[in-house]
């Protein structure tokens, strides 16, 4: 019998190409972290049945675009642990993680990478930025003020959402999820769709919720996107990380039959109009806080 730790790993994983790259970092986790669970909400959990460190639970989407919904598998991982770490499903742990790691105790969130609002929008402010990065700002900015906040607060951070940690703080990290979905609804009702790491930083912001910048000593990781600027930067080596490039290349891009992925088109484009139906519906009853 497992000796129960201190905190889990959490994930979101839809589809079979992410239920199967969740299953490649479960296998890790297994082997790195063998006495901790790893929280996965999936549109499959069948497929995780027989991985023995994964709790897989039902997930309907609830966001337009998944980005947003990483806020369930947090509010799932707290209902059952002090702490929870949050892993793209498509990351890899690549060395033992200790089981007494300082950091994952302090209360609030912990995030490994994080830089405030005025610097996440600096080329904003200097009047540079291209039209994409204009218009999140401008939707953005207008949600941070529906929660009596302004985006321009040094104190308020953009976390970098790939990989972080929440611990429970006194009951604030539930009011934290609240102030997420308001924060969540508004952006998509506006058209914003990956703006999770703004809805974190000004959620947390919100509700006096900790953010602090840590390495994360004792997690060893694989991010392809994190990993190709490690190695531009001579800190990384494409010959050693090569296989881990490859083994999500395949799962994340497999050759399907055409039909098949017309399917998988069609069931992305119903599912984008079935969710954003629903959310349309859902926020009547606040016409006026998710509108105006």
């Amino acid at each position: 019998m497992k000796t129960e730790p201190a905190f889990c790993f959490c994930s979101l994983a839809f589809c079979q190409r992410y239920r199967d790259l969740a299953l490649l970092l479960a296998k890790d986790i297994e082997k790195y972290s063998p006495n901790t669970y790893f929280i996965v909400l999936t549109d499959k959990i069948s497929d995780f049945s027989q991985q023995p460190n994964v709790l897989a639970f039902k997930h309907r989407q609830q966001s337009i675009k998944f980005y947003h919904d990483k806020r369930f598998a947090i509010a799932k991982a707290l209902s059952m642990f002090n702490s929870c770490i949050f892993l793209d499903a498509d990351m890899r742990i690549l060395a033992s993680v200790p089981a007494d790691m300082q950091w994952i105790k302090e209360p609030g969130i912990t995030a490994r990478v994080f830089e405030s609002m005025p610097k996440k929008y600096a080329k904003v402010i200097a009047g540079t930025a291209g039209a994409k990065l204009l218009w999140e700002f401008e939707v953005s900015k207008k949600a941070a003020q529906k929660i009596n906040l302004e985006l321009s607060d040094e104190n308020i951070k953009f976390v970098y959402e790939y990989l972080f940690a929440v611990t429970k703080d006194s009951g604030r990290e539930i009011e934290f999820l609240k102030q997420w979905e308001i924060i969540a609804n508004y952006s998509e009702l506006n058209g914003l769709y990956d703006s999770e790491g703004n809805a974190i930083g000004l959620a947390a912001a919100k509700v006096g919720l900790p953010v602090r910048r840590s390495e994360m000593e004792g997690i060893s990781f694989f991010k392809d996107r994190v990993e190709l600027v490690r190695i531009q930067k001579g800190q990384s080596n494409m010959e050693e990380m090569s296989m881990y490039f490859q083994q999500q290349r395949m799962l994340e891009y497999p050759n399907r039959p055409i039909l098949e992925k017309i399917v998988v088109k069609l069931s992305k484009v119903i599912g984008y109009l079935y969710n954003s139906l629903r959310l349309r519906i859902v926020t009547l009853s606040n016409f006026g806080l998710y509108y105006r």
